[in-house]
């Protein structure tokens, strides 16, 4: 069997996927129609369909795809209904298919960027029995026919011995469950665990970025363009993995007005062949949703700031390669630590915790503040609530752990 003839096998039937479309008649005419056409003339024994009948679906699709794309794009993406997420997915698989008709490159670039676009903009769990098939054949596809490493060269970043630094809390070294649970989970305290993470392949294999450049370059995923998310300056964009490698990791540091910072993203459910470098700390299963553990990647060069601020999950921060410059605060000081007004950063604090000004912020001298240094094969547990001030040192790559 082909791959176009696979690909469309593992496209839902319309009736799999009407109750999504109930609600919107035009998206329902419109996906009924192509999903029915595509179906057709994946059966080689069909006559009746014809090529004005796929350019018609083909029009059809990018019209839903553009109509939903805007939707998403209309005031704030946690409001935007669930539905025309899912519509905006189902819209993109379909285009997909139909872009897929040869293996030339920028066809199946074209594809990539969509099949990204589903996923992050989207809402793709299980939106149909087949998704996650046609999805994972898609990227074997890709990974077989795209490499990012014919075009572009990268550094091998070398492993940072470890220094002796300050450190203002607990630090547990290899702490058991049991231990974690009794001195840091349960007391709800803060704790740098050392030797936790050394079994790991990341913390070697990532050292050599054109590992993670073959495995993922040619990937899409939202870039944080500034050093700071809470400045005027800070915006988003969407841009391929190489593109933001080449820029952020020359063998010289980056200029700090250009620091971009891949942060927050779920880049191993979009990327699972780089999960198979690390395990998820048995420290995770304490609590009451250990089927929830919110995996995060945070990658980027030195300068990266993700100012003072709270998350409402524990975390279990773990340092791959690089350091990172740590300040953290109680939530019992948060009266004196200013958060912002708005509704958007009542978790972040106006200060600038690495130079404080008690001028213009004079309750910060009522706060604590406690100091460290992430270094390779750490990990920071913060409880929920705990403010937190990260500064890299360095090119950075942490992975975070986010549990009720």
């Amino acid at each position: 069997m082909d791959t176009i003839t696979k690909l469309t096998k593992f496209l839902p039937s319309f009736e799999e996927i009407q109750d999504i479309l109930n609600d919107n008649p035009t998206a329902k005419y419109m996906l009924k129609k192509t999903l029915e056409s595509l179906a057709a003339y994946n059966n080689k024994n069909n006559k009746h369909i014809n090529t004005s009948e796929l350019e018609e679906c083909s029009f059809l699709v990018q019209a839903l795809v553009d109509k939903t794309w805007e939707e998403i794009h209309t005031g704030n993406f946690s409001l935007v209904p669930i539905n025309v997420r899912k519509t905006y997915a189902l819209a993109c698989y379909c285009r997909v298919r139909q872009f897929y008709e040869s293996m030339e490159k920028p066809q199946l670039e074209k594809c990539s960027e969509m099949l990204d676009e589903a996923m992050l903009l989207g809402y793709t769990p299980n939106i149909f029995e087949n998704c996650r098939t046609f999805t994972d054949t898609l990227m074997e596809m890709f990974d077989s026919e795209l490499d990012p490493t014919l075009e572009l060269k990268l550094p091998i970043l070398e492993r940072m011995p470890r220094i002796a630094a300050k450190c203002d809390i607990l630090q547990l070294d290899s702490p058991s469950v049991q231990e974690f649970n009794e001195k840091c989970f349960t007391a709800q305290m803060p704790a740098l665990l050392l030797n936790t993470i050394n079994h790991w392949p990341a913390l070697d294999k990532w050292l050599n970025l054109n590992y993670i450049l073959k495995l993922a370059g040619n990937r899409t995923v939202p870039i944080e363009i500034g050093s700071n998310y809470a400045t005027d300056e800070w915006s988003q964009q969407l841009m391929k993995i190489k593109d933001f490698l080449k820029r952020q990791f020359p063998l010289e540091d980056v200029d700090p007005k250009d620091v971009e910072y891949l942060a927050q993203h779920e880049l191993f459910e979009q990327i699972p062949q780089l999960k198979i470098d690390f395990t998820t700390p048995d420290y995770c299963s304490l609590g009451e949703h250990i089927e929830n553990v919110d995996i995060k990647a945070w990658l980027g060069p030195k300068g990266t700031v993700s100012p003072m601020h709270y998350d409402p999950k524990h975390n279990i921060l773990c340092q791959v390669f690089g350091s990172k410059r740590i300040i953290l605060a109680s939530p019992q000081d948060t009266e004196y630590l200013y958060p912002h007004e708005s509704e958007f950063l009542s978790n972040t604090s106006q200060i600038n915790a690495a130079a404080l000004n008690m001028d213009e912020y004079p309750l910060l001298s009522r706060a604590k503040f406690y100091h460290l240094k992430l270094q390779p094969g750490d990990c920071l547990y913060l409880p929920p609530k705990w403010w937190h001030y990260v500064e890299s040192e360095s090119p950075s790559f942490s992975v975070s752990f986010w549990w009720e």
